[in-house]
């Protein structure tokens, strides 16, 4: 039957009555003696016959929910993305677009961008099918820069923390004690969905220690993000940023290179930051005092005041997704991930050597490839992994403990090994 010949609602609580007063021991078996019957419409006088699956699901919803369920309705997802946004893809595909380039004829194969697509981690196949991202470029011109700019206009997540967005801001100049001033930078981290942002903080140096350090104060307020979005700085792009995201299975991407447009959410934000903020204020006495007074800012004047695009409050909105937050423990296991990580080779006396210093192994790992984790800042803690697994610390070589030892062994003298 065509869909403008779906039986009305007459006919339906005509089939249902039948089953009723057919012969059978069972519902199962009632149901499929009715099956087998035609029935008239006596309006148009057109014939229906119906399976005995379709008449069993007529009874099951008329038991459970009544008469109003048997009307016709459509699905209430109906011509709306059911996984994947067509803004979420135009701006994943204006992503992966600068890394590819085109075959001899001046095409780019849009299989390749879909494989490029998985590889990034930018999707699943089960979240976009092969058949399905070919329709959506056909459809949208997701390949047409023109197009794809105003879908990317309004593109935002549908859950806090599934994706953040971070950038720098030159910030104020401070005058130090000797006279001298400092330039600052600005690192935020922005909420995607609730526009929340995350964590905001001034720095003196704009490099990858101070980076790590805003990245790290972000996670514990916060929560752990599904995706990163970043600038191609190199403190975004940084080994220790990597290795941090992969060890919390955090995706990172990078805007494309000198597109604000990209990063609209989190420019947006540092321009109402200076016009808001910055113009209230003629100095600061010191980093300190510029760092209390941009917390309390973020919190109760950006964070808790009604933003536009949402219609209320970034944190309101963050916390009705509070239960798929996903929060660090701070502990030293936690505080490892942001260490960097380096593969050195153990010795045949247990013995590995880093920065021109040399440890020992905190198990026997003799002619094993480890990974050593430390805190490029510091560099008072060495951890060693092997395969996967945490082994331990990594203890300084002590040449002379060792000679002792090595002669406790040969003499056969315990007491020597003191």
């Amino acid at each position: 039957m065509r869909k403008s010949q779906k039986p009305p609602l007459e006919l339906r609580l005509r089939v249902l009555s039948a089953v009723e007063y057919a012969p059978g021991n069972t519902l199962r078996d009632r149901i499929r003696t009715v099956a087998q019957r035609t029935f008239t419409d006596v309006h148009t006088g057109r014939d229906y016959c119906f399976t005995w699956r379709t008449i069993d699901t007529w009874v099951y919803r008329f038991k459970k929910h009544g008469i109003t369920t048997l009307e016709n309705r459509g699905r209430s997802d109906r011509d709306r993305p059911r996984k994947v946004a067509v803004n979420q893809l135009a701006e994943a595909i204006h992503e992966i677009l600068p890394t590819l380039s085109r075959n001899k004829q001046g095409v780019l194969p849009k299989s390749v961008l879909y494989r490029r697509l998985l590889e990034r981690g930018l999707f699943t196949r089960s979240q976009l099918a092969p058949t399905t991202f070919y329709r959506r470029l056909r459809e949208h011109a997701l390949l047409d820069e023109e197009a794809t700019k105003k879908l990317r206009l309004s593109f935002a997540m549908r859950y806090a923390n599934e994706l953040w967005q971070a950038d720098t801001m030159y910030g104020p100049a401070i005058q130090m004690a000797d006279g001298q001033w400092r330039k600052t930078f600005l690192i935020a981290f922005l909420d995607d969905a609730s526009r929340v942002i995350t964590h905001a903080e001034f720095f003196f140096h704009d490099n990858t220690d101070n980076m790590i350090e805003a990245f790290r104060c972000a996670l514990f307020k916060r929560g752990k993000p599904e995706r990163l979005y970043f600038d191609n700085g190199s403190n975004y792009s940084s080994k220790e940023i990597l290795q941090a995201c992969v060890r919390l299975d955090i995706a990172l991407s990078h805007a494309p290179i000198r597109d604000g447009s990209a990063k609209g959410k989190i420019e947006r934000f540092f321009r109402g930051f200076r016009d808001r903020f910055l113009t209230r204020h003629t100095r600061f006495d010191s980093l300190d005092d510029l760092n209390q007074k941009t917390t309390r800012w973020v919190e109760d004047e950006y964070n808790a005041a009604l933003h536009s695009a949402i219609q209320m409050t970034p944190i309101d909105r963050f916390n009705l997704d509070v239960g798929r937050v996903r929060f660090l423990t701070d502990d030293e296991y936690t505080a490892e991930v942001f260490y960097l990580e380096e593969a050195r080779r153990v010795s045949k006396t247990n013995v590995f050597s880093i920065l021109s210093r040399r440890f020992e192994c905190p198990v026997d790992l003799r002619e094993q490839t480890i990974q050593v984790r430390y805190d490029r800042a510091r560099c008072n803690r060495f951890v060693v992994y092997f395969a996967g697994r945490r082994m331990g610390e990594a203890t300084p070589l002590l040449p002379e403990l060792n000679v002792h030892r090595v002669r406790a062994f040969t003499t056969g003298k315990p007491g020597r090994a003191q």
